[in-house]
């Protein structure tokens, strides 16, 4: 959990990267920020924080050594001699400029600013802010005169739409740094994440938790060996485990969520190669997390798609629905029994 609720803005530098395939280059500044007002500290911070509101963490990553990945490395000097902020913010834009590279990425002021006073995970530490504006909005101005009014229009930043952003906790260093992000969706928008940061989500409860909830829907969607409403089933039965428990157990989600033992030994044989194949951890025993679960279970959809006819959406109780084949019409049909209509 983060809390900026005392956060001060520390020194700012502010550059210009272009796109490198239109080669753009740099517009470096030698200069510190005017922040000016506590207004517009104030105006900036929101523009700057108010995004990151998730608690999805990340960790620098390199693939043979985390002293090699640029951006921990020079965000590592500034921790370290907080005088080298101007430099250590320069050589951050330049490696930015390398990676961008896409067709369709923009240009942009990039900010580096130093983050005091952040708490994170009930942590007081202090942070190193890289904040990159890549769109500009149109503004209408409305002035009043003496006998009337004047419109004009002005280009500017929106301070509620951040285009990217990364924040660097001083904590953590040896496991890559606390990192968290804001991203656009777009596919030219991973290389902020993967080309330029290269991080990795951090391992923890959340990741966990979310983890093993996608495993568990990817599994009851897709596996062949069991009928449509033991799939039901199992995504019901998963989402009731989570949501009455506060720590997860293999062994007691196998024997609460799998009513048919054939069913749990293949899930047990489906999760160790899912781990395998796509290299993501799958945790035996950790603490669910409650803002992942809300933010997974919101993709397990129980439903029967039957053709492009019919979409059947079931809640529970799946022992009142029974399958069937009309020889005669050479149909496949379902019964569904149930007490009322509501």
């Amino acid at each position: 959990m983060i809390n900026f609720s005392d956060v001060r803005l520390g020194r700012t530098f502010v550059h210009k990267v272009g796109n490198k395939s239109r080669e753009e280059g740099i517009k470096f500044s030698e200069q510190e920020l005017n922040l000016g007002s506590e207004l517009m500290k104030d105006l900036l911070l929101k523009y700057f924080l108010s995004p990151f509101k998730n608690e999805i963490f990340y960790n620098f990553s390199h693939s043979t050594d985390i002293e090699l990945n640029e951006v921990y490395s020079f965000a590592a000097k500034i921790f370290e001699q907080p005088d080298s902020l101007l430099e250590q913010s320069k050589n951050i834009s330049r490696h930015l400029y390398e990676q961008s590279n896409h067709p369709k990425i923009n240009g942009g002021e990039f900010y580096v600013v130093m983050l005091k006073d952040c708490v994170v995970e009930d942590e007081l530490v202090n942070a190193i802010g890289l904040f990159k504006t890549e769109n500009k909005d149109t503004y209408l101005r409305v002035d009043e005169k003496d006998d009337g009014f004047e419109i004009d229009f002005h280009t500017g930043v929106n301070i509620n739409k951040l285009d990217k952003g990364c924040i660097i906790f001083n904590t953590e260093k040896t496991e890559g740094y606390l990192v968290s992000i804001v991203d656009t969706k777009s596919k030219e928008a991973e290389y902020w994440k993967t080309s330029f940061l290269n991080i990795k989500q951090r391992e923890d409860n959340y990741h966990f938790t979310q983890n093993f909830l996608d495993m568990a829907r990817h599994f009851a969607e897709t596996n062949d060996e069991i009928s449509t409403n033991e799939q039901i089933e199992v995504k019901n039965n998963t989402i009731a485990y989570f949501s009455q428990n506060e720590f997860f157990d293999t062994d007691s989600f196998q024997t609460e969520v799998f009513s048919n033992p054939d069913t749990a030994a293949t899930f047990k044989s489906y999760k160790e190669n899912y781990t395998k194949e796509t290299d993501i951890p799958v945790a035996d025993t950790f603490e669910i997390s409650n803002n992942a679960f809300k933010d997974v279970k919101r993709r397990f959809r129980s439903v029967i798609k039957l053709d492009k006819n019919f979409h059947v959406y079931v809640h529970g109780n799946e022992s009142r629905i029974v399958q069937g084949y009309d020889e005669a019409k050479g149909l496949k049909y379902y019964t569904l029994y149930y007490d009322e209509e509501s």
